[in-house]
């Protein structure tokens, strides 16, 4: 459920204006709220991108070799008999089928791969999967926010709804991308010049980590009971050393190593056979503008933030990020519903 934009359209990179001062402090907390209200998700989606889908006959295999060759994290799944699109395919649903089938006495993992994503759906799944959550072209960037947030997924198609066509895929960079840039042109808010830790937005209790020398397989069942997306990768002293995401799992299907999960996230992670994102941080001492200027630029989806001798203090997502800008000023808290 995700796609590729042609870099020669993407938009070109630039920064708020300098502070203009706003003396309603209601007004200042609203400005990003009501921009992303007043805007609809037509005006995020980009001139050029590519699209991937797959039909739900498709072997998981092949499906998942499909979503690292064009480097992507998922993908609309369309049923040719309902003439419809009926959910989507993601890493999380590899995950599980690792995390499900790898220690299983009754079932190898190679018998799960030549199975069909219809079959994993029906028959795995048990109907335990979701209906496919979408939005309308015209519907507000603001219900586009909640709906990915509330929902906790990280994809949201956009659906014509005359033809039920995806026109495209928002995600959490995409829409923070268009706030900070299109943003720019509004009066800035005082509060970004606040730490992330004076405004609350982060995780910095009972922040999910793995040693170096634990095993991939760890890290699974960490994915799965913790419901995160990544952990910083600390080593023995404690200290963050790296970052293993939920993407990186999908590599151990590029590599075929999937039968190998006693391989230790060190290992795994020197075995990346892509240039993806590292370990980015933020200091304790850094203000929120200083922390969205960074999460933009390097293109990630969140930061570590570790204190000044590298221990980790707590995690700063894109959700975490537009759950502050734009629900929390109207009253609404999608993280915790």
């Amino acid at each position: 459920m995700d796609q590729t934009e042609d870099p020669s359209q993407q938009d070109s990179p630039l920064t708020f204006l300098p502070l203009t001062e706003i003396t309603d402090p209601l007004q200042d907390a609203k400005v990003y709220m009501n921009f992303m209200i007043k805007h609809c998700c037509y005006d995020a989606v980009p001139t050029s991108s590519k699209l991937v889908v797959f039909d739900s006959t498709l072997q998981i295999k092949k499906a998942f070799f499909a979503l690292v060759a064009n480097g992507v994290r998922a993908a609309p799944l369309w049923d040719s008999k309902q003439q419809c699109f009926v959910g989507m395919l993601t890493i999380t649903d590899f995950i599980n089928i690792l995390h499900r089938y790898y220690k299983s006495p009754l079932v190898q993992i190679y018998e799960i791969e030549e199975h069909k994503i219809e079959t994993w759906r029906d028959v795995y799944l048990q109907g335990c999967f979701k209906p496919l959550v979408s939005i309308s072209p015209n519907a507000s960037l603001f219900d586009a926010v909640y709906s990915l947030i509330k929902n906790k997924i990280h994809r949201l198609p956009v659906m014509d709804p005359v033809s039920g066509n995806v026109l495209h895929i928002l995600t959490h960079k995409r829409l923070l991308k268009f706030l900070h840039i299109f943003g720019a042109t509004l009066p800035r808010p005082r509060f970004l010049q606040k730490t992330v830790h004076q405004l609350g937005i982060g995780t910095f209790r009972d922040v999910a980590v793995i040693h170096d020398n634990s095993s991939v397989y760890t890290a699974l069942e960490i994915f799965v009971d913790r419901r995160v997306s990544a952990l910083p990768v600390v080593n023995e002293a404690g200290k963050v050393v790296g970052l293993y995401s939920r993407f990186d799992v999908i590599h151990l299907a590029a590599q075929k190593s999937y039968n190998n999960l006693e391989l230790s996230v060190k290992e795994a992670l020197k075995q990346r056979t892509l240039c993806l994102e590292g370990v980015l941080k933020c200091y304790p001492h850094e203000t929120l503008e200083v922390v969205i200027d960074r999460i933009v630029k390097e293109q990630v989806h969140r930061l570590v933030l570790v204190d000044e001798d590298q221990y980790p203090k707590g995690i700063v997502s894109l959700s975490d990020i537009l759950q502050a800008l734009v629900l929390s000023p109207a009253g609404i808290d999608a993280l915790k519903s």
